[in-house]
């Protein structure tokens, strides 16, 4: 379901979990083309500052698109602009839960402005905050 900027009020949230896998990284890396050590090659992963494979900060920023699209507003939803703070690694097995809330409703420009945030566990891993259209209810 789409939800139309009448069908909106702020506060309104919706929530996706996802555990990223090992497959996941790969694909992402794939699809992009950034096969950054880092995400791919554990021995040298272990090298760095974090300790291990961490995932692309942008596969967790993918999963906002994916709350934009499919849940809140939902099918028709164009993306605009997006801010992003990473806060820390993600790591393969573990389960990002992002929320999406509206922010702010600007009816003149059928615009919602809304807080992004990724957290695994009690840890935001990626906060942010993006501007959409509003899908127009047909």
């Amino acid at each position: 379901m789409a939800f139309s900027l009448a069908d909106l009020h702020v506060g309104q949230s919706a929530t996706l979990a996802r555990t990223v896998t090992a497959a996941d990284i790969a694909q992402f890396a794939a699809v992009t083309g950034d096969a950054n050590p880092v995400h791919l090659d554990e021995a040298y992963a272990r090298t760095t500052p974090f300790g291990g494979r961490i995932a692309h900060g942008m596969l967790s920023a993918a999963f906002i698109s994916a709350v934009l699209g499919m849940q809140l507003p939902g099918p028709g939803t164009i993306y605009l602009s997006q801010t992003l703070k990473f806060r820390a690694p993600v790591r393969p097995g573990d389960t990002v839960q992002t929320t999406v809330t509206v922010r702010e409703l600007i009816a003149d420009k059928n615009r919602v402005v809304l807080d992004a945030v990724c957290a695994v566990g009690e840890l935001v891993v990626l906060q942010g905050e993006a501007v959409v259209l509003a899908p127009v209810r047909a």
